[in-house]
């Protein structure tokens, strides 16, 4: 039963987030408060920008993630397919959706090995919640996870806001740290940690970096709002309105993403080794590019490319990343940016 609770949420978040109005309402990312300043004398020939980069050892074409969409359900089989074969052959990253369906029985697995069975070469990571990692007293059941999609790393979504509007959330957080901290040590890869939408700020930034954790994903708000998600689900499944619903005052509750960003590159100084994805309302290939300069190592993008890929397909989702990538080559011809180290020294600044 259990297990069936879970797969129908899966099914459902997909549905809302395809069919409803679920951005922020009053809360941007913050990418329009910035803008190149533009080298009208770059020195550089377009063919000559190289946007590659590397992510868990493997090489890719663009600093792009497709992010931690889906599993779990019967049709999440098409739609993980579909997604990962755009992926492996524009070299990009995957993330496959949360895994808790995966941990309560076998019924839906393939929908989340599908990835790496058409995906053979490209970065891929599993994914599970906070509040599962929390209950674990060994690496053991996340390992299998891992094994199960041959991954090359494991995502733990922080996802407080979304665990206390869900009617069935689980909003216990206490031993989410220690948690992590085992996996970090125990579990054959390494460990990202990514918010869904509420952001990442410096103070948690600083414990997950003291906890072990080197590549971090602030998530953070402006795009898709889970807290949204959350709300609508809560309305379809009461049977009365209530006068006053506790859950809408947090449709807009995060902290944005530029400002997650600014906030923890400055950790880059003294970890190295750090990386830090930028996701959260990127909407185009300028804001991939705007978020590398602001000291991103990749972005990930969710909704626009799983809307890409519902109304158009494999070439639907073709032909996005493709706008895409275009937008960020510009961006980066347009600053005399040979590469991605070149675009990370370029100057932002505020629009007037």
């Amino acid at each position: 039963m259990k297990s069936s609770r879970t797969s129908s949420r899966k099914q459902q978040h997909v549905e809302l987030t395809l069919s409803r109005n679920v951005s922020f309402r009053s809360k941007t990312a913050g990418f329009e408060r910035f803008e190149f300043l533009h080298n009208a004398l770059p020195e550089i020939n377009l063919s000559d920008v190289d946007p590659s980069t590397t992510f868990l050892g493997k090489p890719l074409s663009l600093p792009i993630i497709l992010s931690s969409m889906t599993g779990g359900y019967k049709d999440a089989l098409r739609i993980n397919r579909g997604l990962a074969e755009v992926c492996a052959e524009k070299r990009l990253a995957m993330g496959v959706g949360s895994q808790r369906q995966a941990l309560e029985n076998v019924a839906h697995h393939r929908s989340y090995s599908i990835v790496r069975e058409v995906a053979g070469d490209i970065p891929i990571f599993g994914n599970i919640g906070a509040a599962e990692v929390a209950k674990l007293k060994n690496a053991g059941p996340v390992q299998k996870l891992v094994d199960l999609i041959r991954a090359d790393g494991l995502a733990v979504h922080l996802n407080p806001l979304q665990e206390f509007l869900q009617p069935e959330g689980e909003a216990n957080f206490r031993g989410v740290l220690g948690g992590i901290v085992m996996l970090v040590r125990d579990l054959s890869v390494p460990v990202i940690v990514k918010e869904i939408g509420a952001g990442i700020s410096a103070s948690v930034a600083k414990r997950l970096l003291e906890a072990g954790v080197r590549i971090i994903d602030v998530a953070g708000a402006g795009g898709t709002s889970w807290a949204g998600v959350e709300i609508l689900r809560r309305n379809g499944t009461r049977r009365t309105t209530a006068p006053r619903d506790f859950a809408s005052q947090f449709w807009d509750w995060g902290i944005p993403t530029v400002d997650a960003l600014r906030q923890i590159a400055g950790f880059k100084d003294a970890h190295k080794d750090l990386v830090l994805i930028s996701s959260g309302g990127i909407a185009s290939g300028l804001d991939v590019a705007k978020s590398i300069a602001l000291g991103a190592d990749l972005a990930g993008v969710a909704r626009p490319m799983l809307k890409a890929f519902s109304e158009g397909g494999t070439v639907g989702l073709r032909v996005c990343l493709e706008a895409w990538e275009m937008e960020l080559k510009g961006a980066m011809f347009l600053t005399g940016s040979k590469n991605l180290d070149d675009l990370r020294r370029q100057q932002l600044v505020l629009k007037q």
